[in-house]
């Protein structure tokens, strides 16, 4: 991974009532280039930035610094709790979600991940996508991210080897893994985005089996959203 700086985005602030990071949200920029993501992270007017962008070259940015609060994840929520920007760093990849993921990307992402997650403390299941947190609102990093590779470093967290169980408990499971209570149809969306994005129709004993499978392992202190 090669560290680049030179481009501080002057849109962040303190962490409030003491928070510190405890996740690390994923996103995809979803514009023309790095570069162009790299103008509007840094621009004050758009007031919007992340801590880390990550070119498909595999060349890591530095925008924001890691203790400060950075303004990527916007309105949601993870594990009964809001204000994701003061509990979390935010990576930006420079793509489109409709193409994979560049090999040097990955590299320097899990390059990225290893010090973050030992800087800060952070458990692999605190990696975590913009849509989770943001389900209906937000798709990224999307279908083409290979979440497994990532749960495979111990970097994530993936469902290996989850067997069916019934729908029915599919919402309680997901909710109590971390996921906000939003309409029926957004959770499952979020969910098969990050755990089963090739699966297609009504929800079934696939996605309550990994459902299951993350809230057994991964349970959340609770379901309720925070303000």
């Amino acid at each position: 991974m090669v560290v680049a700086g030179g481009f501080p985005s002057p849109n962040h602030g303190p962490r409030r009532d003491g928070l510190r990071p405890e996740l690390v949200v994923l996103h995809f920029t979803n514009m023309a280039s790095a570069a162009a993501a790299r103008a509007r992270l840094c621009d004050p007017v758009a007031e919007v930035s992340a801590h880390w962008l990550i070119d498909e070259d595999g060349q890591a940015e530095q925008l924001v610094d890691e203790a400060c609060r950075a303004w990527h994840a916007g309105v949601g929520a993870w594990r009964g709790r809001g204000d994701v920007n003061s509990r979390s760093i935010g990576v930006e990849l420079a793509n489109s979600g409709d193409r994979p993921f560049p090999e040097a990307q990955m590299r320097a992402l899990e390059d990225l991940l290893r010090g973050i997650l030992a800087r800060w403390a952070i458990a692999p299941e605190g990696v975590i996508a913009h849509s989770d947190m943001a389900p209906g609102r937000k798709v990224d990093p999307g279908p083409r991210f290979d979440w497994r590779r990532l749960a495979l470093q111990g970097l994530s967290v993936w469902p290996e080897g989850a067997g069916p169980a019934d729908p029915a408990g599919f919402r309680a499971d997901a909710l109590a893994f971390g996921y906000p209570d939003v309409a029926p149809e957004r959770l499952l969306h979020a969910f098969r985005l990050r755990f089963r994005p090739w699966a297609r129709g009504a929800l079934d004993a696939g996605d309550a089996g990994r459902a299951r499978w993350l809230a057994e392992r991964y349970p959340g202190p609770g379901v309720a959203q925070g303000a």
